[in-house]
């Protein structure tokens, strides 16, 4: 899921493993797989993609894991055992640990609130959403976010609508905030880590973000695969 730090781990991964192959991303997938033969043109709004996204999984309920899972990639370029970022929610984990046993998993967990803050402070140009007027009061804004309530109750909505008295935009906050449920809407986190749960250990590790520091989980990710490849 978006803000769970999915970019910082793996990229201390990279820098603790040089040869590290990474395929390309969810986004350039669900581009080339999704969006373009649903849109006929790019998309950058979030919530236009999400809902792409979601006829996609109509028709092919796997989603991403389906859509990974019918493409090549040759060895020769990417190694053995390249790394894909990522797959999101119980339908498309059980879908890939289902149909491909080969296949392990690495879970990178954080709250939506905390989601929502890592997304403010970074800077990327993906992170684009319509998220309408808000007006002068923020947190009634976000109350009135469609779905909101299925994921923030009304002391961490007080508490998102208090980060503009630490310099962010009242906009800003509202944007990632729309994005951080959008998603919630699409997928469980949740649910998809408690069946990676139960699968044996060397297929899949779940891993909490906030307790560890990007290097803490590169150090987990590199001893678990190590003990899952012996």
């Amino acid at each position: 899921m978006t803000g769970v730090g999915k970019s910082t781990a793996l990229g201390a991964l990279h820098a603790a493993r040089p040869g590290l192959k990474v395929l390309p991303d969810r986004r350039e997938v669900t581009d080339a797989v999704m969006i373009l033969p649903l849109a006929g043109r790019p998309v950058t709004d979030r919530e236009e993609r999400f809902a792409l996204t979601a006829r996609y999984r109509e028709a092919n309920p796997g989603g991403m894991a389906q859509a990974l899972g019918s493409l090549l990639a040759d060895t020769g370029v990417w190694g053995p055992s390249p790394v894909f970022d990522g797959l999101r929610g119980l339908d498309e984990v059980r879908y890939a640990a289902e149909a491909f046993a080969a296949w392990r998993f690495v879970a990178l967990g954080a709250p939506d609130a905390v989601r929502v803050r890592r997304l403010l402070g970074r800077a990327d140009r993906f992170d684009q959403v319509r998220a309408g007027e808000g007006g002068d009061d923020l947190r009634a804004a976000l109350g009135d976010l469609r779905g909101v309530e299925a994921v923030f109750g009304a002391a961490e909505l007080d508490a998102l609508a208090a980060l503009e008295q630490e310099g962010h935009a009242a906009p800003d906050i509202l944007a990632k905030t729309k994005i951080v449920v959008s998603e919630r809407r699409s997928y469980d986190p949740a649910a998809a880590e408690d069946f990676l749960r139960t699968l044996p250990p060397a297929r899949a590790l779940v891993l909490d973000t906030v307790a560890l520091s990007p290097e803490a989980v590169a150090r987990a990710v590199q001893a678990w695969a190590g003990e899952a490849g012996r």
